[in-house]
């Protein structure tokens, strides 16, 4: 299976003498989740709307029931496209590999 990666980067303007610029872009590590069923998926949806770096930062103080509260509130208030079955599969990824089990 080929791994999915999302790449993250500032793009930073620098104005020169004359008016001229110059831009410059920080490429920061490229960001992965961890391997197993459902991955894809994830990705999939989430990249549409934010980085995948709020899966690892959230995950210390998440648990099963809080990830069904927020891919809950993706689709309802934010109009995430998820199916009821994809839900189901990205609850489970979220909650095997990005639990802190709270």
């Amino acid at each position: 299976m080929r791994g999915a990666i999302a790449a993250v980067g500032l793009l930073i303007v620098v104005g020169l003498a004359g008016g001229a610029a110059r831009i410059v872009v920080a490429a920061e590590e490229p960001m992965t989740l961890a391997d197993g069923p459902g991955r894809d998926l994830t990705i999939g949806r989430c990249i549409i709307c934010h980085s995948l770096e709020y899966i690892p930062s959230n995950a210390p103080v998440m648990n099963r029931a809080g990830w069904q509260k927020t891919i809950q509130k993706m689709k309802d208030r934010f109009g995430a496209p998820i199916t009821d079955e994809e839900s189901k599969e990205i609850l489970d990824y979220l909650d095997a590999h990005y639990s802190g089990k709270v």
